[in-house]
């Protein structure tokens, strides 16, 4: 009987889940909505009716289950299995997570942050794959992290490390971040903080912008409209964007000074920009790196969406 691998990113909107070999290779993929009800006590039920009725439909026999890796917003203790609190669910702190999963389907489990199990996988299966220390950075909504070395994630002392997105770039005068302190680099760096930087921009511009125009038809402006606009040559768009990467490129140098990584690697629904934003961030990199540490490579993520549930099957394959 062939064994198989899940691999399970629960998100605040979606709970992706895949089965995988132990190679890593995806047998199949779907995802359910993330049941929120009763601080979201219903979704283990859930996961174990979709992992039950998915292996049925696949006619794979329940038993070739071997075990389960989960990613979770919010820090985590792997050893205990316990989640530090995901605000955007209702689970609070020290919650459960591992004992809940392994209760559900019935198999050993393993639980992680989920921009680190996003890290994972990108090691094992995307563009982070031959190399054994990576830094990964997921600018989105925020900016999210994952600090792998030796070929594992750094855990720090209690499950908080790698929170690239929190690393002060404004320190005086700068937004109110989510996490409760302000300056942070997701205020900057995220697509909610290029969309900020470039309305704060256009507020002083005297001169003409495709911006202003977007702004005033559509009364708002997306990460997408100035990346679209700056690589048309609009220069408060590249200005716009050149702050980003600065902002991005400081912090980075400062992470590779520490770490000495092979790549970095950057995904996120920001990173769609390509390589127009990778070379606006090497540019900033370059000015500010510790020169020993400069062969570090940009790259772009490669596995998108899919990152988190094969990271999650590296978990599986490799933690337990």
């Amino acid at each position: 009987m062939k064994e198989i691998l899940a691999g399970i990113d629960i998100g605040g909107t979606t709970i992706k889940l895949a089965f995988l070999t132990e190679q890593g290779e995806i047998i199949t993929k779907w995802e359910i909505p993330t049941n929120k009800a009763d601080a979201g006590k219903g979704i283990f039920a859930d996961i174990k009716k979709a992992v039950t009725d998915k292996l049925e439909e696949l006619e794979i026999p329940y038993e070739s289950l071997k075990s389960v890796g989960v990613g979770a917003p919010g820090p985590v203790d792997q050893e205990k299995g316990l989640l530090g609190g995901a605000v955007n669910i209702g689970w609070g702190d020290n919650f459960p997570l591992r004992d809940l999963v392994e209760e559900a389907l019935g198999v050993p489990a393993v639980i992680e942050n989920d921009a680190n199990v996003a890290a994972l996988g990108e090691m094992w299966k995307g563009a982070g794959s031959g190399a054994k220390n990576l830094i990964c950075v997921t600018l989105g909504t925020g900016v999210g992290g994952g600090v792998i070395v030796g070929g594992d994630i750094i855990h720090g002392a209690n499950g908080a490390a790698g929170e690239i997105g929190h690393i002060t770039s404004v320190p005086q005068g700068g937004y109110m971040c989510n996490c409760g302190k302000s300056g942070c680099l997701e205020t900057v760096a995220s697509a909610t903080g290029i969309v900020r930087s470039a309305k704060d921009n256009l507020a002083v511009y005297e001169g003409d912008s495709v911006l202003k125009e977007k702004l005033h038809a559509n009364g708002d402006l997306s990460a997408k409209d100035i990346f679209d606009a700056a690589k048309a040559g609009d220069d408060l768009a590249k200005e716009t964007v050149a702050e980003l990467a600065d902002h991005l490129g400081i912090a980075l140098a400062d992470i590779v000074g520490i770490f000495n990584p092979e790549r970095i690697v950057i995904g996120g629904g920001v990173s769609k920009a390509g390589d127009f934003l990778i070379s606006e961030l090497e540019q900033a990199f370059t000015r500010y790196v510790f020169k020993p540490s400069a062969s570090t490579n940009i790259v772009l993520a490669q596995l998108g969406n899919d990152a988190g549930i094969v990271g999650a099957g590296w978990l599986a394959a490799h933690k337990i």
